[in-house]
Formats: structure tokens, sequence, C-alpha cells
């Protein structure tokens, strides 16, 4: 049984509502750059951002419109779509480079010579699932155009970051960099019942206050609820599809009178539901 929003003081970052209020308004944009200097360290300092339109229509009536999450634009031009993608998508990659490439026709003003450099473009995508080509305990795929025979980079405004949440299983004594506690937050708050120690200063106890759902309007809160149960419905639908699926291949496994334990190995369940759908 799901338990009740209203159980949690934080709301969960995973659904659309929660994601949108601590990234994507004027209020908390402090907390959007952190969390962007944090994916980026080492490559760029980003010190402010200003939010953009999340529609984007095509310069054609043929072209459909898209729409981002949250797109903003840092203070040298450097464009960014932050997405929270929940369920996997067919040509999820195809529409990921469709979106940077309607940014970079935006720049270009018809009947103009090429006469600018472009300005750089990237795309982070946070996802609640696996890539069908993710390794394990790898929970960041950072992806430029490369030269294939020198591995050298080819063209630096041009990226793709892929967040894959459930590769990233760190425990609260694991963290080790802002990046670290950011992937945290996203994943966990949601089902935190307490402020963790590691989370008690900064930027980090910030997000945390803007997370209250107490702190929110009656308002908001009705709309997080609903929010929130349309995302764990959607989650429960998934987890009971995959268990009837194991269900299916452990019966077959079982007609086939194969060992207990390598049925339990290959489709995931434990003894106990296996001698229980034996009772059935």
């Amino acid at each position: 049984m799901t338990i009740p929003a209203a159980a949690y003081p934080f709301l969960d970052p995973l659904t659309d509502f929660g994601f949108k209020h601590l990234f994507g308004t004027n209020g908390n944009k402090d907390l959007l750059i952190s969390f962007l200097n944090a994916l980026f360290k080492g490559e760029k300092k980003i010190v402010d951002v200003k939010y953009g339109a999340t529609e984007h229509a095509g310069n054609h009536q043929v072209f459909k419109k898209v729409f981002f999450d949250i797109a903003c634009t840092a203070e040298d031009g450097e464009h960014f779509i932050i997405e929270m993608q929940q369920e996997k998508q067919k040509y999820f990659r195809d529409r990921c480079v469709f979106y940077l490439s309607r940014l970079i026709n935006e720049q270009i003003i018809n009947g103009k010579r090429w006469q600018e450099p472009l300005e750089s473009v990237y795309i982070i995508s946070i996802l609640d699932f696996k890539l069908a080509d993710s390794e394990q305990e790898s929970y960041l795929q950072d992806i430029a155009l490369m030269n294939k025979q020198t591995g050298k980079l080819f063209y630096i405004k041009l990226g793709f970051k892929f967040i894959e949440l459930p590769c990233f299983n760190k425990k609260e004594e694991e963290l080790e960099t802002d990046l670290d506690k950011w992937l945290y937050i996203i994943k966990n708050m949601g089902k935190l019942t307490q402020l963790p120690v590691s989370f008690q200063e900064g930027v980090f106890f910030r997000v945390f206050q803007q997370a209250e759902l107490n702190r929110m309007s009656k308002a908001e809160r009705q709309i997080y609820n609903s929010n929130w149960k349309a995302y764990n419905d959607y989650e429960n639908t998934i987890e009971y599809a995959a268990f009837k699926k194991s269900i299916s291949i452990a019966k077959n496994m079982m007609q086939e009178q194969i060992p207990m334990d390598i049925i339990c190995k290959t489709t995931g369940l434990s003894i106990a539901e296996l001698e229980e759908f034996e009772k059935l």
C-alpha cells in the first residue's frame, strides 16, 4: 500500500511539481545554479541564470512545438535544458538531439549571413530509469562530440549529461562531493522523515527548507498531492507489471523442474514469494 504524501515532511523532487518548485523558479534559482556547478565542476563556473520559455515553436508551421521542463541561459549566453524523465521513451536519444537542435536553430536569424559564433547548448536529463547501455555503479553519462580516431573533443559547445538515478546508490555516509549530495536529495528526499545531518548547512539546508510541505500554501499542497499521487500510481503500475512478468517466468521454470535457487536468481523473487505462489 502506498503511504500518503502527508506522511513525509518534504516534497518529492521526482514529481513534476517538486522538480519545478525546487529548480524552476526565480526564488530558487540559487539551487539550480548550485546543482549546475556541481554537475559541470571543472568545466565551467555558472554565476547567474535567466529562466527562458519552456515552450518552443518551430520556425515553420509544419514543425511541432516542443516543451522543456526547465530552460535557462547563463550570463555568458550558454543554454541549458534540464528535465526529469520518469519513464523510458522510444527514441529518447533522438528526442534529446532534436531538443538541442531546436535551441541551435533559434540562434540563426533568417536571411542573415553567418556572422556570430553559436552559443553553447546542453541538455541535462535526470532519469528515473537505466539506459540500455548503462554500466553498474556508473550513474553519469557525460557525452560530447568526439574525434573517434584520436579520442579528442571535437566541439565543446554541445553536450548531453544523462544522470541515471537507479545507478546512484550511495548512502548518506558515503557522499563525497556536492554532486553526490544533490543526487541523494533528488532520489531520496521524498522518502525522508527528517533532515539528514550532512545537509544542515549552506545551500543544502536551504533546499530542505524550500521543500517543506508545511511552508507551502494550501493550493500548492493540493497541486503537489495530486501530482504525487499520479507519480506513485504510475510507479506502482510498473512494479506490479514487472512482478507479474517474474511470476510468469517462474511458473514456466517450475514446470521444467528447475531448482528454486536458480529461479530466484533469474526472476529476483524470494523463496517465500515462490512458495506462496505454489499455494495458489
